[in-house]
């Protein structure tokens, strides 16, 4: 009984067992067409917020920079150190 299961079994999976998972798949592969709708609206969020926090970090640096006029700023210091590393 053992000398004919084994060899079925082998069979059922190469031929249907193999072909479905691939199939399976692909068919997954393709129907993922790119990022949701509620993706890209909390994508168009994220960006507005990041936008706002820019602007607020920039009006931070102005009043400080007004009070102290010895102040540097820390975001130009740092991209001048990373060039001078760069070279």
């Amino acid at each position: 009984m053992e000398d004919v299961l084994l060899p079925v079994l082998i069979v059922g999976m190469l031929f249907i067992g193999l072909p479905w998972l691939i199939l399976h798949y692909l068919t997954r592969w393709k129907s993922n067409t790119g990022i949701s709708q509620q993706d890209e609206v909390l994508l168009d969020e994220l960006h507005e917020l990041a936008r706002r926090l820019d602007s607020r970090i920039e009006t931070i640096e102005r009043i400080v920079a007004d009070e102290n006029p010895t102040w540097k700023d820390s975001r130009i210091a740092d991209h001048s150190e990373q060039r001078r590393a760069l070279k």
